[in-house]
Parts: structure tokens; C-alpha cells; sequence
């Protein structure tokens, strides 16, 4: 979801602005989501490099990961949105911590949109952490396999993305879903976050709907010439 701060500089406003206008904006993707009928949606709300921004800022995304669960929470729960949280939840304030477990327990049952908060998340801490599972579960190295790896990842459960969308232009993976992505199709927009309402969802959409996804394979077989 980049593009925050970009957005609230353009308006003469603090970066945290941006950041709540952002949040603002998710609540409408997600109704999106329902409506296009989207059942899985993970959004990139703090890298585990996020804690290299300035103090201020990184105090007001706390703040406003908490304020985002006191306020959205009953409204998700009543939409039939699951609440997964993928990343390690120890960096957080306690509180924060416990109200998120909080959020994960009440909507568990819940299955007409899963909705995974990559909160404190890296792709490559990610993958070490599977790894250090892995090994302290005593597992043999001729076990494992991708399939293996898939059940030790934060996500596991959760099928991979099919589609990854980048707004504000920027092209980078930025640590993101390393491991999952790797057959995903991407869409990158100019749009900011904020900006990036129902229409620019649908177009992102649409614009998948038209790939062709080969898995590393063909489509058709080519057919053998002589030439």
C-alpha cells in the first residue's frame, strides 16, 4: 500500500496523514473485495525495515494499527472477515500484541473474506523462521520438499497470491511474500495508495483477467519444424 506519504507531501500534510488516509482507503478495498468476490486479501502494512523510519513515525503506525482494531473490528467481524496475521507479533507493545490475538480469536470462524495484516513482516525473516522450525521439529533433510516449507511459513493455510498489486509506480518486491510470489502476475499503477479506490481496483482486475498464465510452461505445444 505505498504511496502515503507521497500523497500527504503533495497536500502540505504530515506523512502520518497519509498513512491514515491510507487506512481509510482499506476499508473501502475491502468492501471491494466482497463484492468482487475476492476471498483472499493481504495487505503490506509494516516491513520489518519500517523500523529504520523516524521515531515519530513509527509511534503514530503503532497508534494507528491500534486505533484501526478498536474501531474496525466489530464491523469486520459482522461482515464475515477473518483476521490472520502474518510477521512476529513480539517487536509490538504488549497491548498492541494482545489485542490483535484478540482480533485473530473473535473472527477465526469467519470465511467470506480472509484478510492477512503482514504487520512487522519480511519475506526473507519469513523464510528463516520456517527454517528454524523446520529444524527444531527434527524434520530430515530428504523430507523436505516445497510443500513442507509452505506448511512452516506464516501463511500457511492460505493459498498462494495470484495477483500482487503495487501503487505509487514503484517496482520493487520490497521483501514482500518472497517465497509465495513466485508465479504471482503483478499490476503496478501510478495511483497512491489513498487514491486507489473501487474503479482502480476493477481495473486491476481486469487487467489480470486477461493474462496468461503459463506456470513456466506453454500455453499450446509448439510444433516441431524443420527448420
Amino acid at each position: 500500500m505505498d504511496g502515503n506519504g507521497r500523497w500527504a507531501i503533495q497536500r502540505g500534510l504530515p506523512r502520518l496523514a497519509g498513512h491514515r488516509a491510507g487506512t481509510e482507503n482499506l476499508r473501502r478495498i475491502i468492501t471491494a473485495c466482497v463484492e468482487f468476490g475476492v476471498r483472499y486479501l493481504t495487505i503490506y502494512a509494516f516491513s520489518t525495515e519500517n523500523w529504520g523510519r523516524p521515531r515519530e513515525e513509527v509511534q503514530g503506525l503503532m497508534r494507528i494499527l491500534e486505533d484501526v482494531i478498536d474501531r474496525e473490528l466489530a464491523e469486520l467481524h459482522r461482515e464475515g472477515v477473518q483476521l490472520r496475521h502474518i510477521g512476529r507479533l513480539e517487536r509490538l507493545d504488549p497491548k498492541v500484541q494482545e489485542k490483535v490475538l484478540q482480533a485473530i480469536e473473535l473472527t477465526k470462524d469467519n470465511q467470506r473474506l480472509v484478510l492477512n495484516v503482514a504487520f512487522n513482516y519480511g519475506g526473507r525473516d519469513e523464510i528463516i523462521c520456517a527454517i528454524q522450525r523446520i529444524i527444531r521439529d527434527g524434520i530430515p533433510a530428504d523430507r523436505v520438499d516445497t510443500g513442507l516449507v509452505s506448511r512452516y511459513l506464516f501463511t500457511a493455510g492460505v493459498p498462494d497470491p495470484d495477483l500482487i498489486i503495487r501503487t505509487s509506480g514503484e517496482l520493487r518486491v520490497s521483501n514482500f511474500l518472497i517465497w509465495q510470489t513466485a508465479y504471482s502476475e503483478w499490476y503496478i499503477t501510478q495511483t497512491f495508495w489513498p487514491d486507489f479506490d473501487k474503479e482502480e481496483f476493477k481495473k486491476a482486475l481486469d487487467t489480470y483477467a486477461r493474462r496468461d498464465r503459463r506456470y513456466g510452461g506453454l500455453t499450446q505445444p509448439v510444433e516441431e519444424t524443420d527448420a
